[in-house]
């Protein structure tokens, strides 16, 4: 896929990796749509950012939980682009027991609301637009919390809640392929321990210890946490490069979820 000419939508895009995916796909050639919805300083900013770029991109304020809102947002969309060929699907809450203890009934309820169900009425909605194209692609992201849940030491930044509907999603993903073929190619990069996501640059891992830092960082097989650039790079291979991809899972976490077994010495053999 050529990113020139395209429509695309990228969800949570006030700051962060939605921002920064947004304004990559704008500098290669998209136009580009991006939401916000809290965050007003950063989302007024963004505003100006993309008001500079030039073209005819959009920046809208939509709350992603109501599915009329929605309904609105895609029909803006129509109206004013006619049509829309990539969807960046980048919502969600990410509570971290760190930050917000044990969940509240009002807290259960937004964090399913807002990283689960809304990605489901976006792309209830997003679907027949981008059926429409003769290639369209979507990308879901989604966190390694589905895999390992609230264990290791991951247990204080991943709640449990978060990780159950980041473990749907990929059910999501496999659902939403089969509905988009032929034309629209469905994938899920699933992240890791990013800057800006889960790491340095978030309220919870300002609360965590040195040592707990540490025991994150040692349990990723890289040693590191991930770069905004790197899910810039991955997100462009997905929609430029892998043609022959959809319904699959990318995994991209640094080697976390291997990290917390070792390889033993090779055994010497038994003679005779």
């Amino acid at each position: 896929m050529k990113l020139q000419g395209k429509t695309a939508l990228v969800l949570g895009g006030a700051k962060g990796i939605g921002k920064a995916i947004g304004f990559a796909l704008a500098k290669g050639g998209a136009t580009v749509v991006l939401t916000h919805h809290d965050w007003p300083e950063e989302a007024a900013a963004m505003r100006d950012e993309l008001a500079a770029l030039g073209g005819d991109h959009l920046a809208i304020k939509v709350d992603l939980r109501d599915p009329a809102a929605i309904q609105e947002l895609f029909a803006t969309i129509q109206t004013r682009y006619g049509g829309l060929h990539i969807l960046i699907n980048n919502i969600e809450r990410g509570g971290m027991p760190i930050v917000h203890g044990h969940y509240t009934p009002e807290q259960w309820e937004l964090e399913m609301a807002t990283t689960l169900r809304a990605k489901w009425w976006v792309m209830r909605s997003a679907l027949p637009l981008l059926c429409e194209n003769p290639e369209a692609a979507v990308i879901t992201l989604s966190s390694i919390a589905g895999i390992v849940g609230r264990c290791g030491p991951a247990g204080l930044i991943f709640n449990d809640g978060y990780s159950a509907a980041n473990r749907a999603i990929s059910s999501f993903t496999e659902t939403w392929a089969r509905e988009g073929a032929p034309n629209v190619r469905v994938n899920e990069l699933m992240l890791g321990f990013f800057e800006t996501r889960h790491a340095e640059q978030t309220r919870g891992w300002g609360l965590l210890s040195a040592e707990q830092q540490a025991a994150i960082r040692e349990h990723i097989l890289l040693k590191r946490t991930g770069k905004i650039e790197e899910i810039i790079a991955a997100v462009f291979f997905l929609l430029q490069d892998a043609t022959y991809m959809t319904g699959s899972v990318l995994r991209m976490d640094g080697g976390y979820v291997l990290g917390g077994e070792k390889i033993p010495p090779m055994p010497n053999e038994v003679k005779g």
